[in-house]
């Protein structure tokens, strides 16, 4: 049992940095790219990335950290002494309130309502769009480095 919660905790504090990566990514450069241009051009790349971004290689990773978070959490609290599963049960925590809760309720919504709208209405609350979703963004990105960060942690 050590062993396999030893490496399942590795995974999640690889997937964690992965998805801390790539919203670390967008938060740097990708929408301040996207702000740069005309307002319906970022629209329409925002809108082209919210479709493609669909995928195993990203979902697996973002989807996949919160139910192993959260198994891990309880199989640390058994089997594990109280510092190790501490901090596994506090990156489980950080990943689901700081990454996942903001997606589901603030940023993919967003997401829906900009895709939603016709063009001209769209290109009017761009600027407000990008301001909000990166601020929220910035949260998901810190979110899920320091889970990754206390994922580690628990490894040693």
């Amino acid at each position: 049992m050590e062993a396999l919660l030893f490496w399942l905790t590795a995974l999640a504090a690889l997937s964690s940095a992965i998805v801390g990566g790539i919203f670390y990514g967008f938060s740097s450069f990708v929408m301040r790219g996207l702000a740069r241009v005309e307002p319906a051009q970022g629209v329409a790349a925002m809108n082209a990335i919210n479709v493609v971004v669909i995928t195993p290689s990203f979902m697996l990773p973002f989807l996949g950290t919160a139910p192993l978070g959260l198994a891990l959490a309880v199989g640390a609290w058994m089997n594990w002494p109280m510092a190790r599963s501490g901090l596994v049960v506090a990156a489980a925590l950080v990943y689901l309130l700081g990454c996942l809760l903001p997606t589901m309720t603030i940023n993919q919504p967003m997401n829906l309502r900009l895709a939603a709208l016709p063009p001209a209405e769209g290109a009017a609350t761009w600027p407000g769009y990008v301001a909000r979703w990166t601020a929220w963004n910035h949260v998901r990105a810190a979110a899920a480095l320091v889970a990754a960060g206390l994922f580690t942690a628990a490894l040693f």
